[in-house]
């Protein structure tokens, strides 16, 4: 099949773009490339795709209308698995204007060109973020979502609202999922394990906010492209006994699915700081820091949903994980 992978540079989108052309499909790539954090990293993982014959890529922002409305009716695409988005928590209050650019507008463009295009699936990426203010653990899907803490959550819950629609307008079959603290090799910078790392080895302090009582369904991201691959294969359909007066908020009688891919195992910020430690053979000099605006103290995934219908279950332990971005790490950095 010919996949329109957008974000093709990001993180999850080069893993998920070299997974599907390593069992055979064709991928289109879109990604802007843009500087939120090191594009020379986004660089590098472009370099290991664009030599594969079933790659095309294009460097363009998904906001762009015009630019879009062109690549979809160019390309055609069977599937698309839409990843670019402003990603980040606390970046909303410094930058609202690229929430709004890329999740929303970027957003509405990839649901127009799947409706022209007859696309046959649509599989969104949201977030763990979602869940907001609940504290009703594990997270389930199906929960209410209504109180958003920070603008990327309110983005991605609008994501899955305007896709929800889609699917009962115009029929477009739309799973969105809900990604929990995603980390391995060619991660992002901005992300925890990432700064922790490059800190410990560096000799200077990290930051431990909420005084370290933080604590993270962590998930390898081998175990989410397995996730997104086994949805991808999987088109939505209508959940035939959906009711009206007892609706579910993660099925529809539209083709619409939501699930979780987490790990289903939380792990407290120190033991996962801890688990670094172990990896680098260094100790972390700690500074203790309050929560910050936008942050939720923890995050557990409910994957029953997603283990039903796909029968996959994350399994990656996160001393593995761990281990294997250390040593990314270390040899990409020299």
């Amino acid at each position: 099949m010919k996949f329109l992978v957008t974000g093709a540079a990001g993180f999850i989108g080069y893993h998920t773009a070299m997974r599907l052309l390593d069992r055979g499909d064709e991928v289109v790539g879109v990604d802007n490339v843009n500087d939120y954090y090191d594009p020379a990293l986004k660089e590098a993982r472009l370099a290991r795709l664009v030599p594969r014959d079933a790659f095309t890529f294009f460097q363009q922002t998904i906001a762009d209308r015009d630019a879009m409305a062109h690549l979809f009716k160019a390309h055609r695409p069977d599937k698309v698995i839409h990843l670019a988005a402003q990603a980040g928590v606390r970046y909303g209050s410094i930058n609202p204007d690229a929430y709004v650019d890329s999740n929303l507008v970027g957003t509405q463009n990839i649901l127009e060109g799947c409706r022209r295009s007859n696309v046959a699936h649509l599989v969104l990426a949201s977030s763990s973020s979602v869940y907001g203010a609940n504290t009703k653990m594990p997270f389930s899907v199906h929960d209410n979502v209504d109180h958003p803490l920070s603008l990327y959550a309110a983005t991605k819950k609008a994501n899955e609202l305007s896709a929800h629609a889609y699917a009962h307008l115009y029929g477009l079959p739309v799973t969105a999922l809900r990604f929990f603290t995603v980390y391995g090799p060619w991660g992002r910078p901005d992300m925890a394990l990432f700064l922790f790392t490059r800190k410990i080895l560096a000799g200077e302090p990290i930051e431990v906010f909420n005084n370290g009582h933080h604590s993270r369904d962590f998930t390898y991201i081998d175990d989410i492209v397995e996730g997104v691959l086994r949805v991808a294969d999987r088109n939505a359909a209508p959940n035939l006994s959906w009711s009206s007066e007892t609706p579910d908020p993660a099925t529809s009688s539209a083709p619409y699915r939501v699930y979780n891919i987490g790990n289903n195992a939380p792990v407290a910020l120190l033991d996962f700081i801890g688990a670094i430690e172990s990896a680098l053979g260094r100790e972390a000099k700690k500074v203790f820091l309050p929560l910050q605006p936008g942050d939720v103290p923890a995050t557990f995934a409910d994957i029953d949903d997603l283990v039903r219908d796909t029968g996959f279950r994350p399994s990656t332990p996160l001393k593995d994980g761990i281990t294997r971005f250390t040593d990314w790490y270390r040899s990409y950095y020299g």
